[in-house]
């Protein structure tokens, strides 16, 4: 079917850039936090190559998903849906282990996060059980949604990825509120969730549970478990109003801030740029978030909005709780920073679900429907 030109009017323009500048920003940003001092110099990684080209062949895949209706999606959400849990059920048995983890499948040319795929199946199966009704949700489609996304999240933590199983659940659960709770549902779940805290302490590993006494007390163990903590902070609050100027981070280039082009890279930037830069920056990510619930309130069809709902909370969550992480305001969990942190899979995905966005913008005067 030949593509309609006139949906090129429609599209969300202002998502399309703040999200390329966002990650050229990133590409930057990995460009001095791959590089380290040496006597000869700067000696440069390869970090930021990489991900040029993971970033070109996302961008791709950003126009492949926007030429193809969305709608067409919701009869495939099932079969996506599949596939992720049948990828994530190989990772115990051909995944590769990389510190400690086994969440990769190597392809040979790349390693591949099932993961990822997860995330983007979990939004679509969530949309397509939501979009069902309009009447707020209650307890039999409540717990439906609940339980078919819990399955690929109970994979993922198996591997374990607490910080990936936070985000999917805490995306289903933003979803659904964007879709309403009946009264009964709402107020048993703000009782219930409180409740169930000490329940997952329970079953929290040895690591993670050091990872939240950490965060409440990180000068406890200042060259062991706090250090990325202390560190992180150290190199924000130095960068002061206007930062230490590009490739000028001495915490970063000096290596005494670890993971600085994945979980930290916001910590990197901070010292480089400081206050000023940070809250430009902060600026940026507001209005690509914007542009995405703009469109999820836009869209002419209940699956289209909760579609692009889930996209805007699978942002919203990652850019949160990673700020925060990295300020100290929050328990390391290994989220990254989206279109930021180093990651090919991660970027692939960004894009696709940027990609989905779009889609549903450019046709969202196409029809009228439910």
């Amino acid at each position: 079917m030949a593509f309609d030109r006139r949906l090129l009017t429609h599209m969300n323009w202002a998502l399309i850039l703040s999200a390329v500048t966002i990650f050229l920003v990133g590409v930057m940003n990995l460009y001095s936090a791959s590089s380290s001092m040496s006597e000869e110099g700067i000696a440069l990684g390869t970090y930021y190559q990489k991900q040029l080209v993971w970033g070109g062949i996302g961008l791709l895949c950003m126009i492949g998903v926007m030429l193809v209706d969305y709608r067409h999606l919701r009869s495939l959400a099932w079969p996506i849906f599949l596939l992720a849990i049948i990828l994530l059920a190989m990772v115990p048995i051909a995944g590769k282990t990389i510190y400690g983890a086994k969440r990769w499948i190597s392809l040979g040319f790349m390693n591949l996060q099932p993961s990822e795929i997860a995330k983007i199946a979990t939004i679509l199966i969530a949309a397509k059980l939501l979009a069902r009704s309009p009447k707020p949700l209650e307890w039999k489609e409540f717990f439906q949604v609940l339980i078919i996304c819990a399955i690929p999240a109970a994979f993922i933590l198996k591997q374990p990825d607490l910080g990936t199983t936070l985000n999917m659940l805490l995306n289903v659960g933003g979803i659904i509120l964007f879709r309403g709770l009946s009264k009964g549902v709402f107020r048993t779940c703000i009782v219930a969730l409180p409740a169930c805290l000490p329940l997952g302490w329970m079953f929290m590993k040895d690591y993670q549970k050091q990872r939240v006494l950490t965060f409440l007390n990180p000068g406890e163990d200042p060259l062991g478990s706090g250090y990325h903590i202390i560190q992180s902070q150290i190199a924000i609050g130095s960068g002061q109003m206007w930062g230490k100027g590009f490739l000028e981070g001495t915490q970063s280039q000096l290596r005494f801030l670890p993971e600085k082009h994945t979980d930290f890279a916001i910590a990197v930037f901070g010292e480089e740029w400081g206050f000023v830069g940070c809250i430009i920056l902060l600026a940026l990510i507001c209005l690509f978030l914007l542009s995405i619930f703009n469109t999820a309130r836009d869209a002419k069809d209940r699956f289209g909005s909760f579609l692009s709902a889930g996209v805007f909370f699978y942002f919203f969550w990652q850019f949160l709780i990673n700020m925060g992480m990295v300020m100290g305001l929050m328990p390391v969990v290994g989220i990254p920073l989206p279109f930021i942190s180093y990651g090919g899979s991660a970027m692939l995905v960004n894009f696709c679900l940027i990609g989905l966005v779009v889609n549903v913008s450019m046709r969202r005067f196409v029809f009228k429907t439910n």
